[in-house]
C-alpha cells in the first residue's frame, strides 16, 4: 500500500513539470506541411460558410439535408486523412451545437477512433526507452496490436502470472500533436472570421479546450491518475468494474492495466444472449455517471460504447480514463440546482441556473428557452408533446443559438458531451426510459436532494435581501410621493397604506420562496397576504369617505 501511495506521488511530480513545457521544444511544420493542410482545409471551410449562413438564414427550415450530409462527410473524410489532431477535432466538435448546423454534428458523431497501429519496432523502442527491454519487464508480450486509436495502440501482455493489457504512444505522436495545433491556431482566427464573425468566442475557447485535452490524453500518467481516483470514488459499487492500473509498468508513453474483457455495451444480441435486462442497464450506466458527475469533483467524459463494456454477470466495466472533467464545488452545486428545476418542473429557476453558468447570456430570449424547457421537461417525464409546437420551438431555438453562440467552460463542454454520448447509447437500445425519475431518485439516494434545496433556499434569500435593500433605498422616495400627493387630507391614510403595503409584499416574497419546499405553508402565506390586501382597501375606502 506504502509502495502504491510513494509511486503515485511520483506520478503526479513527474505530470506537473513535464506538462509545463507541453508541445514546446519542436519544430514547427514546414511551409510545404503549411500549405498542404491549408488546400486540404480549404474546401471543408468553404462549404461550412455556405452551409452555416443557409442554415442561419433559414433557421434550420426547408434545407437540403442530404447536401449538408455530403457535406460533413466530405468534413470527417479530410479530418482522417489530416491524422490523430484532426480526428479528435472532428470528434470535439461533434458536441457543439453552438458552431456547426445539426446535420454536421449527426455525421461527425460517428467520427471512430480506429487507425492502423504503427509497425511493433517502433513502438517497442518507446517501451524499452521508459521501461527497460521487454523481456525483463513482462512474463511475455503479443506483438500483435489488439486495437490502434489516433494517440496509442493497444497490446496483450503477461505480468506477474496475470494478463494485462499495455497502451503504447504512437511513435512521434506529441511532435505531430504540436505541428497541428501550431497550424490550427493560425488558420483558426481566419477560418472562423470567414465562415462566421460570430463564432469567434466560441471558437478561440474551444480550441484552448481541446488542446489542454490532447495534453492531458497524451500523457498516460495522467490517465492513471484519473483512474486511481474515479476507482477510489466508486470502489463502494458493487456493479461497476475499473482495472487495476500497475503503476511501476507505467510511464509518460506507456500505461498497463489489468485485463478484464467484456462485451460492448452496444452489442444488444450478446447482452441479449446472456439475457441482460438492456432497459435496466441503460438507467444503471446514466445513474453511474451522473453520479460521478454530482457526487464527486472527476467524471469521464469519453463514454462511447468502446469505453464502456458489461461482463457475463451484468456488472459494467469502464475503460480509457484519458479524457475526464473536473467540476469545482460551486459549478458542481449549480448542475444540481439545474437538474432540481427539471425535477421540479421548473423552467423558470432552470433559466436562471443555466445563466448563472455561463451557458446562456443574460440577454438571450427567455421566452424561447423557458417553453423548450417546459417541452422538455414534458417529454423527459413521458408526457405527449404537439409535434408542430416542439418544430416550432426549435426553429426559433436554431435560430437564437446560431446567431448568438456562447462561450462555453471545458468543465461543461465535457459535460455536454459526456451527456450527448450517453444519449447515443439509450438511442440505440431503444427502450424506455424516463431520465428525470432516474435522476431524481439518485439525487435522493446520495443525499445531494436536501444540499440542493437548501442552495437553492440560500439564492431565493439573497435575491429577497437584494431585493429588500433596492425596497428600503426606494422607501424615501415614495414617502415624498405620497406626502406630496395627501398633505392635508390623506396624512393619517398614507400612514396606515404604506406599513400595510410593505407587511403584505413581504408575505407574498417569502411564500412565494418557500412554494416548492413547504406548500401549505405558502398558502397559507397567500391567505394572509390576499387578506391584508382587502383590509387595506376596505380601509381606504372607510378613511376615505370620512375625510369626504
Amino acid at each position: 500500500m506504502l509502495k502504491e501511495e510513494s509511486n503515485q506521488d511520483m506520478l503526479n511530480e513527474a505530470i506537473q513539470v513535464e506538462s509545463d513545457g507541453f508541445l514546446t521544444g519542436y519544430k514547427r511544420p514546414s511551409k510545404i506541411a503549411i500549405i498542404s493542410t491549408i488546400f486540404k482545409l480549404i474546401p471543408l471551410i468553404i462549404r461550412l460558410r455556405r452551409d452555416r449562413r443557409e442554415w442561419v438564414r433559414k433557421e434550420g427550415r426547408n434545407i437540403n439535408e442530404e447536401k449538408f450530409r455530403k457535406h460533413a462527410q466530405k468534413a470527417l473524410t479530410t479530418f482522417i486523412s489530416l491524422g490523430p489532431s484532426y480526428i479528435k477535432l472532428g470528434q470535439w466538435l461533434s458536441s457543439r451545437s453552438d458552431i456547426l448546423p445539426q446535420p454536421y454534428l449527426d455525421v461527425l458523431a460517428k467520427l471512430q477512433d480506429n487507425v492502423p497501429p504503427a509497425p511493433f519496432e517502433q513502438v517497442c523502442l518507446i517501451i524499452e526507452k521508459e521501461l527497460g527491454h521487454i523481456s525483463h519487464i513482462f512474463d511475455s508480450f503479443n506483438s500483435d496490436a489488439i486495437s490502434g486509436a489516433s494517440l496509442g495502440q493497444v497490446y496483450l501482455a503477461r505480468y506477474q502470472a496475470k494478463n494485462v493489457v499495455v497502451k503504447v504512444s504512437r511513435p512521434n505522436i506529441e511532435e505531430q500533436i504540436a505541428k497541428d495545433i501550431y497550424v490550427l491556431k493560425k488558420l483558426l482566427p481566419i477560418a472562423t472570421r470567414f465562415i462566421d464573425p460570430n463564432l469567434g468566442f466560441s471558437a478561440e475557447a474551444m480550441l484552448s479546450q481541446f488542446t489542454e485535452t490532447v495534453r492531458e490524453e497524451m500523457d498516460y500518467r495522467t490517465e492513471a491518475h484519473n483512474l486511481i481516483e474515479i476507482k477510489k470514488n466508486l470502489k463502494g459499487d458493487p456493479g461497476v468494474i475499473i482495472p487495476q492500473v500497475y503503476l511501476e509498468r507505467t510511464s509518460r508513453h506507456v500505461l498497463t492495466l489489468e485485463y478484464i474483457p467484456g462485451i460492448k455495451i452496444t452489442d444488444t444480441e450478446a447482452l441479449n444472449k446472456l439475457n441482460i435486462d438492456r432497459a435496466r442497464l441503460v438507467v444503471r450506466v446514466h445513474r453511474l455517471f451522473f453520479k460521478m458527475l454530482l457526487r464527486h469533483n472527476l467524471f469521464h467524459a469519453d463514454p462511447h460504447p468502446g469505453n464502456i463494456a458489461v461482463s457475463d454477470n451484468g456488472t459494467i466495466i469502464l475503460y480509457d480514463f484519458g479524457m475526464v472533467g473536473r467540476l469545482d464545488n460551486d459549478t458542481r452545486k449549480k448542475l444540481i440546482r439545474l437538474y432540481l428545476g427539471l425535477i421540479d418542473k421548473d423552467p423558470v429557476r432552470t433559466t436562471d441556473v443555466l445563466i448563472e453558468l455561463g451557458t446562456l447570456e443574460p440577454s438571450v430570449n427567455r421566452r424561447i428557452v423557458e417553453r423548450g424547457l417546459e417541452l422538455s421537461i414534458q417529454s423527459l417525464y413521458g408526457k405527449k408533446v404537439d409535434r408542430m409546437e416542439v418544430k416550432a420551438l426549435q426553429e426559433l431555438a436554431n435560430k437564437t443559438m446560431s446567431r448568438f453562440p456562447f462561450r462555453l467552460p471545458k468543465s461543461l463542454a465535457l459535460y455536454m458531451r459526456m451527456a450527448s454520448i450517453l444519449e447515443g447509447i439509450y438511442k440505440h437500445h431503444n427502450v424506455k426510459f424516463e431520465f428525470v425519475r432516474v435522476l431524481a431518485n439518485l439525487l435522493e439516494e446520495e443525499g445531494v436532494l436536501r444540499e440542493a434545496y437548501m442552495e437553492e433556499i440560500k439564492k431565493s434569500i439573497s435575491k429577497f435581501i437584494k431585493n429588500l435593500e433596492t425596497t428600503i433605498e426606494l422607501g424615501p422616495v415614495i414617502k415624498e410621493y405620497f406626502e406630496s400627493k395627501q398633505r392635508n387630507k390623506d396624512r393619517k391614510h398614507s400612514a396606515y397604506l404604506m406599513p400595510s403595503s410593505i407587511i403584505a409584499s413581504s408575505i407574498l416574497v417569502a411564500s412565494s420562496i418557500i412554494y416548492p419546499y413547504q406548500d401549505l405553508a405558502a398558502y397559507s402565506g397567500f391567505m394572509i397576504y390576499g387578506a391584508i390586501i382587502a383590509g387595506s382597501f376596505v380601509y381606504n375606502k372607510i378613511q376615505a369617505n370620512k375625510f369626504q
